[in-house]
């Protein structure tokens, strides 16, 4: 009995030895908006025909993260690991504390209420199989990036996985 005690104390202190020696969180961007969510892979056959095609079921899911600031979208930038795609908010859109924006492929009408935002443009932004999203800040900081690679646990391309919080 005393071999099991002093065995579970060692390792108790080994562990707590080992989360005090790191940070109490993964050194991040100083942002507010973060990436919650991602649809990479449009359902059905890609097809970026403006009319007929299905790029507006590619979404980038932004989130507002604060507990008390709202956060204007305008001059905020999103880019793939290429950073030949990107896109940039040159509208007013904000963000309540808590509150999201689906950044849409295609044409439509950016809503405040809806939360959505169109590209308006019919090409894809995100490779099918792996990418990274980049976000920057209207000062060209950095405000979050996330890397996803299509597995066996995503089939069917969604990647909608809560990132954050």
């Amino acid at each position: 009995m005393r071999i099991r005690i002093a065995a579970t104390t060692v390792v108790a202190a080994g562990t707590l030895a080992a989360l005090s020696a790191a940070p109490a969180q993964a050194t991040e961007y100083s942002s507010a908006l973060k990436v919650k969510g991602i649809q990479y892979d449009a359902p059905g056959r890609d097809s970026n025909n403006c009319s007929t095609g299905n790029t507006d079921e590619e979404y980038l899911t932004i989130k507002n993260y604060s507990s008390s600031t709202t956060v204007n979208l305008k001059g905020y930038v999103v880019r793939d690991a290429s950073s030949t795609n990107k896109f940039v908010f040159t509208a007013n859109h904000s963000l309540q504390p808590g509150d999201y924006v689906k950044l849409r492929g295609g044409h439509g009408t950016d809503s405040d209420s809806k939360n959505v935002v169109y590209r308006d443009n019919c090409n894809f932004l995100w490779n099918n199989d792996k990418d990274t999203i980049k976000l920057y800040k209207p000062s060209g900081a950095g405000a979050d990036s996330h890397a996803y690679t299509k597995s066996g646990n995503d089939r069917d391309g969604n990647g909608y996985i809560t990132y954050h919080g």
